[in-house]
């Protein structure tokens, strides 16, 4: 059994073809998909996060608006860039959204991807530590972040406060039990898989890691996913952590699927370089007859060792056809993998 979520990488056009013409329709659009999934009985509605792009930017009035209007998906993020983000702040959004959606918040963050602009995080008013660099400056806020979810008192009360405090110091409020063990940490490494299992959060691996191999991408993720699992294991937690993977799969049932994925080439993994020193290996496409995708998947150990699956999903087409994407899946491949 996995659990099968989508990921939407919210972009947003004034282009023809686009149905998501401006910012307030791929808004819009987000919260009815996550309603349309929950209805087709998916299991989560994840959302990336890019600064100075036509895509979705700051995640919590969208994911509070999705916990409003849903009542049993898992709302998440994929991921949170924490070089931009005040963790203390950051702390009290997201507890004020998991309680809006009861508790069905899943968190994922990181040091962040490759950007539209150039240090993008300096203009958001954050700089590295001395001596460090942007991804010291992520991984900073983001332990800051983790640290404060255990709801401990931290900040001396004001003797003279407008209202009554309660004993003791104080934390950030509000505060939602139970979070805390809901925030994933999305992994371009094998480092930094470990990293986050030793400091006890969940996993997410995207369709693009460091190529430190030369294996095929999904042996190389598998590979991520049992080191992990190593430390989290030698670290000694109690708890059974999570593992996600994100996968560009979609079932040809009709023409219109066909128009849109039967063409071209695909079933390949491909090579290139983040930046000057990073070279990267990006995850091969899955598109195929149901029949066909259901043999494909099975040889995919990186899917085979994740207990979530995230289908990334094209937004700009609209939440119909994305519906339909999702609900094939659902219906004419998890089945035969024993997924459902």
């Amino acid at each position: 059994m996995k659990n099968i979520g989508f990921l939407s990488f919210g972009h947003w056009s004034p282009g023809r073809g686009s149905q998501t013409q401006t910012a307030a329709d791929v808004l819009l659009q987000s919260i009815d998909l996550a309603v349309a999934a929950e209805e087709l009985g998916a299991d989560g509605a994840y959302f990336r996060v890019h600064h100075y792009a036509r895509q979705l930017a700051s995640p919590f009035p969208l994911l509070a608006a999705v916990g409003a209007k849903t009542s049993k998906i898992e709302i998440g993020t994929g991921v949170i860039d924490m070089r931009y983000e005040n963790p203390l702040y950051m702390a009290e959004d997201a507890g004020a959204a998991d309680l809006i959606s009861g508790g069905r918040l899943q968190l994922g963050i990181s040091r962040g991807s490759p950007e539209q602009v150039v240090e993008g995080w300096r203009h958001f008013g954050y700089a590295p530590p001395e001596g460090g660099t942007d991804a010291d400056l992520g991984r900073h806020h983001a332990q800051i972040f983790f640290d404060v979810l255990r709801g401990e008192g931290f900040a001396q009360p004001n003797p003279n406060p407008m209202f009554p405090n309660p004993p003791g110091l104080l934390r950030v409020e509000p505060y939602s039990e139970g979070l805390r063990d809901r925030i994933w940490w999305g992994a371009g490494s094998n480092a930094t898989a470990i990293w986050a299992a030793e400091l006890g959060m969940n996993l997410q691996s995207s369709t693009l890691k460091d190529d430190e191999t030369g294996e095929p991408f999904h042996i190389q993720q598998a590979k991520q996913i049992r080191a992990y699992r190593e430390a989290w294991k030698a670290a000694g937690h109690t708890r059974t952590p999570r593992v996600s993977v994100s996968r560009s799969i979609f079932a040809l049932t009709n023409d219109m699927d066909r128009a849109y994925f039967g063409t071209g080439e695909k079933g390949k993994d491909s090579v290139g370089y983040l930046d000057a020193n990073t070279r990267a290996i990006f995850g091969r496409s899955y598109a195929a007859e149901p029949d066909k995708l259901i043999k494909e998947l099975a040889q995919d150990e990186a899917v085979a060792e994740a207990d979530t699956l995230l289908l990334t999903v094209p937004n700009q087409l609209g939440v119909e056809y994305n519906a339909h994407v999702i609900e094939a899946i659902l219906t004419h491949v998890a089945p035969g993998l024993g997924w459902r």
